[in-house]
């Protein structure tokens, strides 16, 4: 299996309620791994200036699934997803 990352933008507001049971549902297939909302923070570089962070992305969702195909299906029931909002699927890819 592989291992990927929903990165949920801030252009949609999901119901609040809806994000206990499509954990849930993630957690009882083996797909899960963590998530959590995302704050304020900073960039940083060790020389230079750095640019702003990436404001509009509010949350993430780590999961494992079998392909790309599998992970685009375990959207249904997202809030972000389901309220017309955009999720990134991003491949976590194992590095040495």
């Amino acid at each position: 299996m592989a291992e990927y990352i929903f990165l949920m933008h801030d252009d949609a507001v999901g119901d609040e309620k809806a994000w206990g049971p499509y954990l849930q549902k993630l957690q009882q297939g083996g797909f899960f791994e963590s998530g959590s909302a995302i704050g304020d923070g900073v960039c940083a570089r060790k020389s230079g200036v750095s640019g702003p962070i990436t404001g509009h992305i509010a949350g993430f969702i780590r999961l494992r699934a079998e392909g790309i195909d599998q992970a685009r299906s375990l959207l249904v029931g997202n809030p972000v997803f389901e309220a017309g909002g955009t999720v990134e699927i991003r491949e976590l890819r194992q590095t040495d």
